[in-house]
C-alpha cells in the first residue's frame, strides 16, 4: 500500500506584495512653503502661538490638480513656487524678484496657494518677455551687422583691426559703437563674408609693405654707398694724409668726415661758438652767478629745454644771421631760441639764442648750430 504525503495549502496570506499606495496618499504631494514674515508678522505669529521667526517652513500637501504650483529640485525635494516671486511693473513689464514674499501676518494655506498661482501665471509672461526681447535684439544686431558689412565691402580703403590680425574665420571691424566682431561660424548673410575679405585685405598691405620696405632699403644702402664714396673722393682732395691712410684701410669713421666737409662748406672761422647741450652746466652758473644761489647744484635731469624759432631778433642778433648768410649763401639760416629752465627753480629761467644752419653738400645735409653769446637773457616768471 502506498503512503500519499499531503501537502498543506499555501495561504494567500503569507505571499509578501509590494504595498499600493490608497487613492489618498496618490492624490497629494508634501511641498514645503518658504515665506517670511515681517516684524509685525512675528508679533501676529507669537501672539498665535507661533515661533515668531522671521523666516517661516510650513509643510503642505498639494493636491495633483496643483502640482503646476511646485517645484522640485535635483535633490528630489519639493517647494510651494513662492521663490524666486515675479511681480508686474507699470514702466519694466513682468520683473523677477530673487527674495521669498514678506508677509505681516501668518498667511492661510489659500494665500500661499494664490501667491503661487500668481508667480506660475507671472513666470510664464516673464520668461515669453525674455525671449520676445532676444528676438529682437538678435533681429536688431543682425541688422546691424549686416550694415557694417554693406560698408565694409562698399569701402575698399577700410581695415579691420590689425591687433589680433584679421583670419580667414574671424575679425574685428571698428564701429562707431565699438570694435564689433566678425566670425564666419556664427554670422549669416553678407556678414559671413567679412572675415575672408578683411585676411585677404590685411595680407594684401603686408605684401605692400613689404615691399616698400625692400624698396626703402634699397634706396638706404644706395644713398650710404653714394656716401661713402663722396666722402673717398672727398678725403683723398681735401683730407691729410693721416686721414688717406685710414680711408685705405676702411676705418675712417664716417662721422670724422662729415665734420670735415661741414667745417670746410661753412666756414665761419670761429666767429661764433658751436651750440653744444651743455644745459645743466650753463644753467647752474647762471643761478650762482646772476641769481645769487651761490650753493645751486644743477643735474642732467634737473633741466628743461624749451627750443623753438625766435619770433623776435635784436639788431645784432639779425646782424649775426646776415653775416652768416652772406659767408654761406646757399645754406638756410634760422635764429633758434632755447629756454632753460631747472626743476628746483621754475621761476627763474635763462633764454639761449642760437643761429642754426643748414645746407644741402652732395648726398649730405650738414647741420650745425651756433650760440649768439652777447644774446642770453633772463626771465623771471613770478615777475
Amino acid at each position: 500500500m502506498e503512503t500519499v504525503t499531503r501537502f498543506a495549502e499555501r495561504q494567500a496570506s503569507s505571499v509578501s506584495a509590494i504595498p499600493t499606495p490608497g487613492p489618498e496618499v496618490a492624490r497629494t504631494l508634501s511641498v514645503t512653503a518658504s515665506y517670511l514674515l515681517s516684524e509685525d508678522g512675528r508679533k501676529a505669529s507669537l501672539l498665535a502661538g507661533g515661533d515668531g521667526r522671521a523666516v517661516q517652513q510650513i509643510p503642505l500637501q498639494v493636491p495633483a490638480n496643483r502640482l503646476h504650483l511646485v517645484s522640485v529640485d535635483k535633490q528630489g525635494v519639493a517647494r510651494l513656487k513662492l521663490r524666486p516671486r515675479f511681480e508686474r511693473d507699470s514702466e519694466r513689464g513682468v520683473v523677477r524678484v530673487d527674495a521669498s514674499p514678506i508677509y505681516d501676518a501668518p498667511p492661510t494655506v489659500d494665500d500661499l496657494y494664490r501667491a503661487a498661482a500668481k508667480n506660475h501665471e507671472l513666470e510664464s509672461a516673464y520668461y515669453a518677455d525674455r525671449v520676445a526681447e532676444r528676438s529682437k535684439r538678435s533681429d536688431a544686431d543682425r541688422a546691424r551687422r549686416e550694415s557694417v558689412a554693406e560698408a565694409f565691402f562698399a569701402d575698399k580703403g577700410q581695415r579691420a583691426i590689425a591687433h589680433p590680425p584679421p583670419s580667414p574665420r574671424q575679425c574685428y571691424i571698428v564701429t562707431e559703437r565699438g570694435r564689433l566682431l566678425f566670425d564666419v561660424a556664427t554670422d549669416q548673410g553678407r556678414a559671413k563674408d567679412v572675415p575672408p575679405e578683411a585676411h585677404r585685405r590685411f595680407r594684401a598691405d603686408l605684401r605692400v609693405k613689404d615691399d616698400r620696405n625692400r624698396h626703402d632699403r634699397a634706396e638706404q644702402l644706395a644713398l650710404h654707398e653714394e656716401k661713402k664714396q663722396f666722402i673717398a673722393e672727398w678725403v683723398g682732395v681735401n683730407g691729410t694724409d693721416e686721414q688717406k691712410m685710414r680711408q685705405a684701410a676702411g676705418v675712417l669713421p664716417m662721422a670724422e668726415a662729415i665734420e670735415g666737409i661741414t667745417d670746410r662748406e661753412f666756414a665761419i672761422d670761429g666767429r661764433l661758438p658751436l651750440y653744444s647741450r651743455d644745459g645743466a652746466e650753463r644753467l647752474q652758473t647762471f643761478l650762482r652767478e646772476s641769481c645769487g644761489l651761490v650753493e645751486t647744484v644743477v643735474g642732467p635731469f634737473d633741466v628743461r629745454v624749451r627750443s623753438s624759432h625766435a619770433v623776435k631778433a635784436t639788431a645784432e642778433q639779425w646782424a649775426v644771421v646776415q653775416d652768416i648768410q652772406r659767408r654761406v649763401p646757399d645754406a638756410n639760416v634760422v635764429l633758434r631760441e632755447h629756454v632753460l629752465s631747472s626743476k628746483q627753480h621754475e621761476s627763474v629761467s635763462l633764454t639761449v639764442f642760437g643761429v642754426l644752419v643748414t645746407k644741402k653738400h652732395g648726398p649730405f645735409v650738414l647741420r650745425r648750430e651756433y650760440v649768439v653769446v652777447d644774446s642770453q637773457h633772463a626771465t623771471d616768471a613770478s615777475s
